[in-house]
């Protein structure tokens, strides 16, 4: 399987965890020993992030080795979209993979990494802006409520925000 293949199927993943609760409530004890999917899918808020993954049938390869970074959107964050626009991506995998690949980036990025950037460049091939002020991470705009979840292949950082491609 080609690293772009992986790579898209991680930033679906990514877009997809925090389809669920306003603030994901994740379990972080022991989470060295899962992955990506099994750490959202043990966790409170990310059910359908979940579903999205699986839509697009990225879970292989967010269990796969990564490592992965990726910035996970709150149900509530989605619910600022639309159902219907939710719904219709949700059936377009095609763009379903565009978005959630637009929420990861290829490596292991922690917190003390990503306050020392100020653009990185997705698994979906464009770059998101990183400010950082006031000790708060925003990127595109869209601020970073939780950071440094890790799983054995790579990390999640929760946002409050969906980040849409260009």
């Amino acid at each position: 399987m080609s690293w772009m293949s992986i790579s898209v199927r991680a930033a679906v993943f990514a877009a997809a965890l925090g389809v669920v609760a306003t603030t994901p409530v994740v379990a972080n004890e022991n989470a060295d020993q899962k992955d990506i999917v099994d750490t959202a899918v043990g966790a409170d808020g990310f059910k359908t992030l979940v579903a999205a993954v699986k839509a697009a049938g990225l879970v292989d390869t967010l269990k796969g080795d990564g490592p992965f970074t990726v910035f996970a959107p709150t149900d509530e964050a989605f619910g600022k979209i639309p159902k219907e626009k939710i719904e219709a991506l949700l059936k377009d995998k095609e763009a379903l993979t565009k978005v959630l690949t637009f929420h990861v980036v290829p490596g292991k990025v922690m917190a003390a990494d990503v306050v020392k950037l100020n653009k990185a460049k997705t698994v979906q091939g464009q770059e998101l802006d990183i400010v950082v002020k006031d000790g708060k991470v925003a990127i595109n705009g869209v601020n970073v409520i939780k950071t440094d979840i890790v799983c054995k292949n790579g990390v999640i950082h929760v946002i409050d925000g969906v980040l849409l491609p260009k």
